[in-house]
């Protein structure tokens, strides 16, 4: 079975990112699934004096070894400011200096999703740019625009059933990329 490591990349408690990544974790089938949150990891904002002086922090270390047990990796992405996170981008930081390819042959699934008509867009684009730099393979990405019209919490499901079918496709052509 394999093995999927679904994370958000931002602080923020009520992130609709996280109500995403976790509403799409529900839905994939035979894989073993894990939710991560990263807010818990201390780090520092990343600097070359603060890496040479101590070098790389223990918890993202462990982040490190995490990653390296799972063959596929879900991403949802904050955009704030038209690219990702802070939070994110010195995860990315730290990781690229502990390991240049700290994503190398993973899987990756990206997503966003924002109240606004573009879904944090700019910063999937983002993402699609630098991770496979990092070793990824990006097989999928999607973008939910509207999260609070087109997602019900309530009962936990896309409003919009053309969303919703391309949400599957997307879900069937990322576990399906684990058979080749």
């Amino acid at each position: 079975m394999k093995k999927i490591l679904a994370v958000v990349g931002t602080n923020n408690k009520k992130s609709v990112n996280k109500k995403l990544v976790k509403y799409v974790s529900g839905l994939l089938k035979d894989v073993e699934i894990k939710l991560q949150d990263w807010t818990h990891f201390d780090a520092p904002i990343y600097s070359i004096d603060w890496e040479k002086e101590r070098g790389i922090p223990v918890d993202i270390q462990i982040l490190q070894n995490t990653l390296a047990e799972y063959e596929g990796i879900i991403i949802a992405v904050t955009e704030h400011n038209l690219t990702i996170s802070t939070f994110l981008k010195n995860i990315i930081d730290w990781l690229s200096r502990a390991d240049s390819q700290f994503l190398k042959n993973k899987k990756i699934l990206l997503m966003s999703t924002s109240d606004d008509e573009k879904g944090s867009i700019n910063a999937l684009e983002y993402m699609k740019k630098i991770t496979p730099v990092f070793g990824a393979e990006i097989v999928e990405s999607f973008s939910l625009p509207l999260f609070s019209k087109n997602f019900d919490e309530e009962k936990n499901t896309l409003n919009d059933e053309v969303m919703l079918l391309g949400l599957m496709e997307v879900l069937t052509n990322f576990q399906r990329s684990f058979q080749d």
